[in-house]
């Protein structure tokens, strides 16, 4: 049996290709993902892999029907396709969430159908039911619509409604969707860390009995399951082909007691969650805490469980308690283990979230997980290092260059593109930054240093004067940005190169290149204002509108 994994490189990807690489049934295995693992280490290993990201942004229909086309041509030939990419940050971007995990359900879905797939089991979640406000255990039949304020419970709802076209138009696919609880191992802990509290939250204080007393939402439940145990389940349903829901988690529920024993020897506070509740938002719209406070309301609204049908007729039973799970975790947390797989590698860096960039903030400099960024052995860091840090600084004086230029002009016909083009100089200038910190290279700042000071003496004239505002000045000066922008195309184009080696998102550097070909257009039309009159006796600067 061949069965393909979609996203097979997470942390339920990883526990999945375990399980079936030790399954003898299983004869081979294709592994799908955006970024590769060290394909020579277990259990991506036993794998061959394609890269592809299934959420790339696609303009038209036809761009649409190429990517899943794509896709499907990857798929011919398996019988089964377990579909487990999911996003969950950078969750201040909805848009692109949405297009990971409801498009890209719909992509690989189609591609299914396309390649005459047999079997598609698709990870669903616990996330999807629909609130309640009872502890009365719910069986796979009870409503989803999600939980209303979680955008992972919408995008699971969402997802569902994808399935549901998908066994309406396509009877002969066999559909199953695989509602998990919170997957949790050792091996994800650095990754669980990042994506649930982000970098400010001391990890020290997660290690189970460090805590003196636990404040915990009155009425919190959470249901989990250990990712080998997951996985077990996927397995069951590939081999034995069945569709359908399935509930999955382990026996127990977590309430706060259990919660309090597990973190500080029983000593816990109930709290009121709407008290809570503010808190946990406003941490998270300060870039505080990665979690928002959708994932409070989903731990205090979804139902409790019931897992009798993953257990009859599948013959599943878990093999490690939810308490057992959860202390698991919380250890691999503290240690911030991991594996070798882009998602999973136990990394501190990141791109940052947001960056304050002249007085405005700016959200995404660089989106996604970009925690397993890092230089391979096959590249040479340090020059690596030299040549992005040489573009810092010459993105940092053409940066002061055209934020001085709009400040100059700014009472002529320029002025007003002028301004926006800085603005958004300035943005690129930090998204490099951003990836010099996420490879951990030197920003060189003596070269930043020498550069601001080589752009003013620039503007000296001779005999020590600044150039006086003339007809001439914005020509050249515009000259010099057009250069600039140019050079700065050519070090978005070669990130775009290294970006899989580097573990970087291609995707974000292909628009950063067509930002820089948009800057050299806009300022070739302001070059040609400027020129239009630059040359005519008695004229001012920006007489030319």
């Amino acid at each position: 049996m061949r069965v393909a994994v979609v996203g097979a490189t997470g942390n339920v990807g990883t526990a999945v290709l375990r399980a079936l690489a030790a399954e003898p049934a299983i004869t081979s295995i294709l592994g799908i993902a955006r970024r590769l693992p060290d394909t020579g280490a277990h259990p991506y290993a036993a794998a061959e892999w394609v890269p592809m990201d299934i959420a790339t942004s696609a303009d038209d229909t036809v761009a649409d029907d190429a990517a899943i086309d794509r896709l499907a041509t990857a798929l011919t030939g398996a019988d089964a396709v377990i579909h487990l990419v999911w996003a969950i940050q950078p969750n201040h971007d909805r848009e692109k969430m949405r297009r990971t995990n409801v498009e890209g359900t719909r992509r690989v879905a189609e591609a299914c159908a396309r390649a005459g797939v047999g079997q598609l089991v698709c990870a669903s979640s616990w996330a999807a039911y629909s609130p309640v406000d009872d502890d009365v255990p719910r069986d796979e039949s009870w409503a989803t619509g999600g939980i209303p304020s979680s955008h992972y419970g919408v995008d699971k709802a969402a997802q569902e409604r994808v399935l549901d076209e998908l066994e309406a138009a396509h009877p002969e696919l066999v559909v199953t969707r695989m509602r998990t609880a919170l997957i949790f191992q050792a091996g994800a802990g650095a990754q669980i860390a990042r994506y649930f509290l982000g970098p400010w939250v001391p990890l020290a204080v997660l290690r189970p009995g460090a805590l003196p007393v636990l404040p915990l939402p009155s009425h919190l439940r959470l249901h989990v399951v250990h990712a080998d145990d997951a996985a077990e389940a996927y397995l069951q349903v590939v081999l034995q082909r069945v569709r359908g829901a399935f509930n999955v988690a382990a026996d127990e529920v977590l309430w706060p007691s259990d919660l309090a024993r597990v973190l500080d020897h029983g000593r816990g506070v109930e709290i009121s969650p709407r008290l809570i509740r503010p808190l946990v938002h406003f941490a998270w719209r300060a870039k505080l805490l990665a979690s928002d406070a959708g994932w409070l309301d989903m731990a205090m609204g979804v139902p409790v469980m019931d897992g009798s049908r993953v257990r009859e007729v599948l013959g599943w039973r878990p093999r490690h308690g939810a308490e057992e799970t959860l202390r698991e975790m919380l250890e691999g947390m503290v240690r911030r283990e991991g594996t070798p797989s882009p998602s999973m590698r136990p990394r501190d860096k990141q791109f940052r979230d947001a960056a304050d960039i002249g007085g405005r903030h700016r959200e995404h400099t660089i989106p996604g997980d970009v925690m397993a960024a890092h230089i391979p052995p096959h590249l040479d860091g340090r020059l690596l290092g030299l040549y992005l840090a040489d573009h810092l600084a010459g993105a940092t004086g053409g940066s002061n260059r055209i934020d001085r230029m709009a400040k100059a002009y700014a009472d002529t016909s320029l002025g007003p593109e002028l301004a926006r083009l800085a603005a958004e100089i300035v943005e690129a200038r930090e998204a490099l930054r951003s990836v010099i910190e996420a490879l951990d290279l030197p920003q060189r700042p003596l070269r930043q240093a020498a550069t601001w000071v080589g752009e003013r003496v620039g503007r000296l004239k001779l005999n020590g004067r600044v150039v006086a505002r003339s007809p001439l000045s914005p020509v050249l000066e515009l000259e010099i940005m057009r250069s600039a922008v140019n050079g700065q195309l050519g070090l978005w184009q070669t990130l775009t190169d290294l970006a899989d080696d580097l573990a970087l998102p291609r995707e974000r550097f292909e628009e950063l290149a067509e930002g820089a070909r948009g800057f050299d257009a806009r300022l070739e039309r302001l070059h040609e204002t400027a020129r239009a009159t630059a040359f005519t006796v008695g004229t001012k600067v920006g007489a030319g509108s």
